[in-house]
């Protein structure tokens, strides 16, 4: 089969991703093989890439949110039939017995694995996953459309959840990408007025154009206080910006897998007034589940950029330098 696969962690910008032809991979007892439509590209997979995070395999194929249909099924799947769509995620599987697992929180599961990381993912032709951890996908979405949702839409739902911004509050995102884009679009069906802050004018443009009340800079003074905010962005300076942002009791959520250094904080300015700062981990299948139902009645509509997938490595570049509008998508045929 073809695929795009990652044998040494390096920088993106010259260009990791080989050209291979791997086998075409077996499902195992309760798994399905996908045949790859589409897979969107994410900053977890530059971290992947470059070693932020650190390698759980090498060689590997990068990939977490990957849309196609079902082609094969291993010992005991039955839950798909060959031919339905279905959707692969960021988390492949868990362990289902640790105190995490038993009490809704499996995406704190200390055995994890994670697909594009620990598991070959969707920058091939083919792939293989658990079928209790893939999705079907609502025909809402066409496949380029629905790839993001699987990990930008999730892992963003789960941030506002986290952030605790109630219904018609007001939510500040810092930084402006995939996740952002959707998230964005969720809140304000929810009432909520969002402030968006990222560097990149034409960010700002498409903030406004979703739906935005208010877009500008991390520096700029916002019109109000908020209520709950989103640290899409893995920069650490960030933090404390979105900290003094929220008003008593508010909330800041850290979406990111990856995040450089927080810097230094004052306690009375930053933390004091009952304000919580809170990480994202992953997501369960709970959230995954409630995120495409959600999307497909508001309806999302994500903005894609389609990239072949021998472009894998510009792809990553065009995300790591916010060249793309919304969200890279591979395009496997």
């Amino acid at each position: 089969m073809r695929a795009m696969v990652l044998s040494a962690q390096a920088p993106v910008e010259t260009s990791p991703l080989a050209w291979a032809d791997p086998p075409v991979p077996e499902p195992g007892p309760g798994e399905i093989r996908v045949r790859v439509t589409a897979c969107a590209a994410c900053r977890t997979d530059i971290h992947v890439v470059e070693g932020d995070l650190p390698p759980r395999r090498l060689p590997v194929i990068p990939g977490h949110q990957v849309v196609g249909r079902v082609h094969a099924r291993g010992a005991g799947a039955s839950r798909f039939e060959v031919g339905d769509r279905v959707g692969v995620a960021w988390l492949r599987s868990t362990c289902g017995r640790c105190r995490f697992c038993v009490s809704a929180r499996e995406n704190l599961c200390g055995e994890a694995t994670y697909t594009g990381w620990t598991h070959d993912g969707g920058y091939a032709e083919y792939c293989c996953a658990p079928e209790s951890f893939a999705y079907a996908i609502p025909a809402a979405f066409d496949d380029a459309e629905a790839t993001p949702l699987l990990c930008a839409g999730i892992i963003g739902y789960r941030a506002l959840l986290r952030s605790r911004v109630p219904r018609g509050g007001r939510l500040g995102l810092y930084g402006f990408g995939s996740s952002a884009h959707i998230t964005l679009q969720v809140a304000r069906s929810w009432g909520c007025a969002v402030h968006v802050l990222t560097r990149e004018p034409a960010r700002q443009r498409l903030a406004l154009a979703l739906g935005a009340a208010w877009a500008g800079a991390p520096g700029d003074t916002l019109p109000a206080a908020l209520d709950g905010a989103i640290v899409f962005a893995p920069v650490g300076s960030l933090v404390p910006v979105a900290l003094r942002a929220v008003d008593k009791g508010g909330t800041v959520a850290l979406a990111g897998i990856h995040m450089t250094d927080v810097p230094a904080m004052a306690y009375e300015q930053h933390l004091f007034w009952e304000k919580t700062l809170c990480s994202v981990t992953a997501n369960t299948r709970a959230d995954g589940d409630a995120l495409l139902a959600e999307a497909a009645a508001i309806p999302i509509r994500p903005r894609v950029t389609r990239y072949p997938l021998s472009e894998a490595n510009r792809a990553l570049v065009d995300i790591k330098t916010s060249d793309v509008e919304a969200t890279a998508v591979l395009m496997i045929d």
